[in-house]
């Protein structure tokens, strides 16, 4: 016997309208004007205070704009950065704009336990520690906190860290393709020193990827943790399930 639908209350449907209208906006459907409140709630099939609802959360987002007979309008968008590819962020964003880097850190250092057992270091083995705000123009996109195996960090360290991505020094530097990365992505809030560094407020969204890259033959050389401000980036993936080890039968 199928259970009784429960109804949806208006915040809901307001939330999957807004969520909806949120990826369309990302993805460029509207060029800068939105479409009425009386053409969405047709789309959605929902009332117009409903539409208002989902409006008035995204522009508690900063992602649109209203005004009384001026309607609705993009305020902004995010910029995507994939997770189908192994690319640093200069790579990811070439079409958009400039990428340069503030280098607040770039020595040797006695790296923690945990990181010297992901790099697969030897006992007593320093690491090379870079760290850089990331600016898109004029916009700190990210900080990044980066540890390099000493062979490889040592020279990445004498280049030009301000124009150049990590990676793409790596691949010079080793003479040689990169070949994976594991990471782990989740959503934090920012703590009062990234908020100030980052120009977001105290408790904003941040996106921190942990990113452990490795050579082509395997060798982990790259352990990075990036905050990406979660206002202006969208992480975007395409998957593929895999032909063996799934079972869509309900159990």
């Amino acid at each position: 016997m199928s259970p009784e639908p429960v109804p949806l209350r208006r915040a809901d449907r307001a939330r999957q309208v807004a969520d909806i209208v949120r990826q369309q906006i990302h993805a460029g459907a509207f060029d800068s004007a939105l479409p009425s409140e009386p053409e969405l709630a047709a789309e959605f099939t929902v009332s117009r205070n409903t539409v208002r609802d989902a409006l008035a959360l995204l522009k508690d987002e900063g992602l649109i704009e209203r005004a009384p007979k001026i309607g609705t309008h993009v305020a902004r968008r995010k910029y995507d950065h994939g997770l189908d590819a192994l690319l640093g962020l200069k790579e990811t964003l070439r079409g958009y704009g400039e990428v340069r880097n503030e280098v607040r850190a770039a020595t040797r250092v006695n790296p923690p336990p945990a990181v010297a057992r992901k790099l697969q270091l030897e006992p007593g083995q320093q690491a090379v520690y870079i760290e850089r705000l990331r600016y898109f123009g004029d916009l700190p996109l990210s900080l990044d906190l980066t540890y390099l195996v000493p062979d490889i960090g040592e020279e990445v360290i004498t280049r030009d860290l301000e124009t150049n991505d990590v990676f793409a020094l790596i691949e010079q530097i080793s003479g040689g393709p990169l070949g994976a990365a594991d990471l782990a992505l989740e959503a934090i809030t920012a703590d009062a020193h990234s908020a100030a560094t980052l120009q977001l407020p105290e408790g904003g969204a941040v996106l921190l990827l942990e990113r452990l890259t490795k050579l082509e033959d395997g060798r982990p050389v790259d352990l990075e943790y990036i905050r990406m401000r979660g206002d202006r980036i969208t992480m975007r993936g395409s998957l593929t399930r895999p032909p063996e080890g799934t079972d869509w039968r309900l159990i």
